[in-house]
């Protein structure tokens, strides 16, 4: 049996080299943006009195903040769900290995997903009750979505409730707080309410529209994924037409 020859021994030294030094770069940036970063920006959001008790924005899991509200709708659920099927919107799936799997693979693979999973925002102590999206192209690295939380008290005509946050989510990336991958999503969610107010409008099923001026007094800010956003500071407000009721069923 032949002697390995220097060169190549040294070649193969060289390789073994740089395939340590990068299976340490991707655990060191592990660590850190799955473990270290969380940590000092909880830390941060908790001490700054600038991130305390910021009024009509949602919160992450950890108490960063979220994305600011800027739509209401008012109607069961049952009407809910039908007015964004009519108009195009589908559920969101949720959370859970199989979910966070397919979305992994249809953002690599280019595959259109109508259902990707949307992560959790929190408002009212709890995630938000009801998501839903609409996919851009055959990619769901980029998307329209909605997360909504059923308000405490009834509208006037005895309904539920829901308000909520309307944002785009215009690619992949890396978070500007932790450095994990996430969606990063567009500054101006005022594009992206109006852009569920169209698409809800064309259905018909929208009984009356308004808007409350001045609902936000803070128009800039940025969310748990560092990424920035700015508003109007005005909530947009639908009411659904209630659904006839049959008299055989009561539904």
């Amino acid at each position: 049996m032949n002697e390995e020859s220097e060169p190549a021994q040294s070649t193969r030294l060289k390789r073994s080299r740089v395939f340590r030094l990068l299976v340490g770069i991707v655990l060191l940036w592990a660590v850190l943006a799955y473990f270290l970063l969380p940590l000092i920006w909880e830390g941060y959001a908790r001490i700054d009195p600038a991130l305390d008790d910021v009024p009509r924005i949602t919160e992450t899991g950890d108490h960063h903040p979220g994305d600011p509200l800027n739509v209401e709708l008012i109607g069961t659920e049952l009407e809910l769900k039908a007015i964004m099927q009519a108009a195009d919107w589908y559920t969101a799936a949720a959370l859970g290995i199989k979910s966070d799997v397919d979305i992994a693979a249809d953002t690599i693979l280019s595959r259109p997903d109508d259902s990707a999973p949307v992560s959790s925002l929190y408002l009212f102590g709890r995630k938000e009750d009801l998501a839903f999206e609409q996919p851009v192209g055959d990619n769901p690295r980029h998307r329209h979505h909605v997360r909504l939380w059923k308000m405490e008290h009834l509208s006037e005509d005895g309904r539920p409730k829901w308000i909520g946050s309307a944002v785009y989510d215009e690619r992949v990336g890396l978070s500007r707080t932790t450095g994990q991958i996430t969606h990063v999503t567009a500054p101006d969610v005022d594009v992206e309410r109006d852009y569920l107010f169209e698409c809800l409008e064309k259905t018909g099923d929208l009984e009356s529209q308004s808007i409350e001026h001045g609902f936000h007094k803070q128009l800039s800010g940025r969310n748990g994924g560092g990424d920035p956003w700015r508003t109007d500071g005005d909530l947009y407000r639908g009411v659904i037409k209630a659904a006839e009721l049959h008299p055989e069923t009561g539904s």
